[in-house]
C-alpha cells in the first residue's frame, strides 16, 4: 500500500515565506499581563489584523498567485470571498501585475467591498444563501480564461497561510498550544502544519462560531459534514462545510475544536479593543473569546493566538462591542 505524500509541508511553509519576505508584513505579537491573570496562561497574540489588507489572507493570496506562469499572469485571476481573500487576491494581483474578477456575496461587509474594488478588482456579487460562488467563479473562469484562487482548497494558499504561525513559534519560541479560526480550514491547516512540523507536541486548537460548527462535526464524524449556511457575526467563518483538502491536513493535525458564542465573540472583541487597544473584526476574535469563556479545557502554560484580522466598519464595530444588535 502506498501512502499519499502530505499536501503541504514544513518545507512548503518555508519556501511560502522566502516569497513573501518583504512583501507581507512580519505581524507583530503581543502580549497582556491582563489577558495572563485572566486566562491563568501565558499568552502570544500574532496580530494578522496588521497584515496587508488587514487580514493573513494576503499571505495565501500572493504565495498562489506568485507561483503562475507568465501566460497565466497574462489572462488574470478569478476569487470568491466574504471579504478577506477578496482583498487579499485583489492585492496581490494588483502587486504582480495581473487582473482579478471576485466573487462576493451581496451582503459582505461595506468596507470589504469598498477595499476590494479600491485594489483595483471587478466584483460580481451573488446570494450568499441560493447562489453558488465556486460555480460561478469557475463560469468566468472559463469563459475569460481567468486562473481561480480558492480562499482555502490549494496547497500553495495553505503553505501561505501558515507563515503566520511560523513567525510565531520563530519568535515566541515553545508553545505548549495554538488557536485559530477555522472557516475553510486552511489557516488552520497552515498553522498545524508550520507548528507541528517544528513543535511536534504542540497543541492545535481550531475555533469556530456556535452557528458554523462544521469542522467539528467533520472531525467528529470522521468525514466532511455539511450544514445549512450559518448566520453568525463571524461572516469570515460563514461556510457549510469544510473544504476536501484542508479537511484532509486538519483531520490529522488538529486536535480539537471548541465553539463560541456571537455575545463571546463581541466580548471579546471589546476586551481587544480597551485592554490590547487593537480592533479585531468577529472571525479574529474567535480565538480570545475562547480563552475569556473558558471554553478551553486544561489550558497549558504558554498559549499562542492568531488574530486573524481586523476588516470592521466603525459603524459595525460599535454595534458589535457596544450591545446591540448586528
Amino acid at each position: 500500500m502506498t501512502i499519499a505524500p502530505d499536501p503541504v509541508t514544513l518545507d512548503d511553509v518555508r519556501a511560502a515565506a522566502a516569497r513573501l519576505k518583504g512583501v507581507a508584513h512580519r505581524t507583530p505579537v503581543l502580549r497582556s499581563r491582563t489577558l495572563d491573570a485572566l486566562v491563568g496562561a501565558e499568552t502570544l497574540l500574532k496580530c494578522e489584523n496588521f497584515q496587508r489588507v488587514g487580514a493573513f489572507k494576503f499571505r495565501g493570496a500572493y504565495n498562489a498567485i506568485s507561483r503562475l506562469t507568465p501566460e497565466q499572469l497574462a489572462r488574470g485571476v478569478a476569487a470568491y470571498s466574504s471579504g478577506n481573500h477578496a482583498q487579499a487576491v485583489a492585492l496581490a494581483a494588483r502587486e504582480l501585475g495581473t487582473t482579478a474578477v471576485i466573487v462576493m456575496p451581496e451582503d459582505a461587509p461595506a468596507s470589504k467591498r469598498e477595499a476590494t474594488a479600491g485594489y483595483g478588482a471587478e466584483i460580481v456579487s451573488y446570494d450568499r444563501y441560493t447562489g453558488d460562488r465556486v460555480a460561478i467563479a469557475e463560469a468566468l473562469a472559463t469563459e475569460r480564461g481567468l486562473t481561480v484562487i480558492p480562499p482555502y482548497e490549494h496547497p500553495h494558499i495553505i503553505a501561505g497561510q501558515g507563515t503566520a504561525a511560523l513567525e510565531l513559534l520563530e519568535e515566541a519560541g515553545e508553545l505548549d498550544a495554538l488557536l485559530a479560526p477555522v472557516g475553510g480550514g486552511g489557516l488552520i491547516a497552515g498553522s498545524a502544519t508550520a507548528a507541528k512540523g517544528l513543535r511536534p507536541g504542540i497543541r492545535i486548537i481550531g475555533v469556530e462560531p456556535e452557528a458554523g460548527d462544521d469542522t467539528k462535526r467533520s472531525l467528529e464524524a470522521g468525514r466532511r459534514i455539511s450544514i445549512p449556511v450559518p448566520r453568525t457575526i463571524a461572516d469570515g467563518q460563514a461556510l457549510h462545510t469544510p473544504g476536501e483538502l484542508t479537511f484532509s491536513v486538519n483531520r490529522r493535525l488538529v486536535d480539537e475544536i471548541v465553539l463560541v458564542s456571537d455575545d463571546e465573540i463581541k466580548a471579546a472583541m471589546r476586551f481587544a479593543f480597551e485592554r490590547l487597544k487593537i480592533v479585531v473584526e468577529p472571525s479574529g476574535a474567535t480565538p480570545l473569546a475562547a480563552l475569556l469563556s473558558g471554553r478551553v479545557t486544561d489550558l497549558p502554560h504558554r498559549v499562542g493566538l492568531i488574530v486573524s484580522g481586523g476588516n470592521i466598519d466603525t459603524a459595525r464595530f460599535a454595534r458589535l462591542t457596544g450591545g446591540g444588535t448586528d
